[in-house]
């Protein structure tokens, strides 16, 4: 159902049950890793967390592991910042 290395790929799931009785499979939200940092990356305006991730993790799937990086779940919420922390390798 997620891309290999996607951040919710070993998350688990849980069953909510609605109003009417129908149960829903529900993704549970993976707690945030916490990597140090290796520096900071200065983002330019329009400049896109894909294209930041595969130049520092050589993975643009791994926006999410900026995300954690920056205390932030959310991508959107990257583009208000100037310094994005960069993870260090695993």
């Amino acid at each position: 159902m997620f891309f290999p290395g996607s951040r919710y790929q070993n998350a688990g799931t849980y069953i909510i049950a609605k109003a009417d009785g129908t149960k829903i499979p529900v993704t549970k939200i993976p707690l945030p890793t916490n990597r140090p940092l290796q520096g900071y990356h200065r983002r330019l305006e329009g400049q896109r967390l894909d294209l930041i991730a595969h130049r520092y993790l050589k993975d643009a799937n791994g926006f999410w592991q900026l995300c954690d990086a920056n205390n932030t779940i959310v991508p959107d919420a990257l583009a208000t910042q100037d310094l994005i922390g960069i993870p260090a390798p695993n």
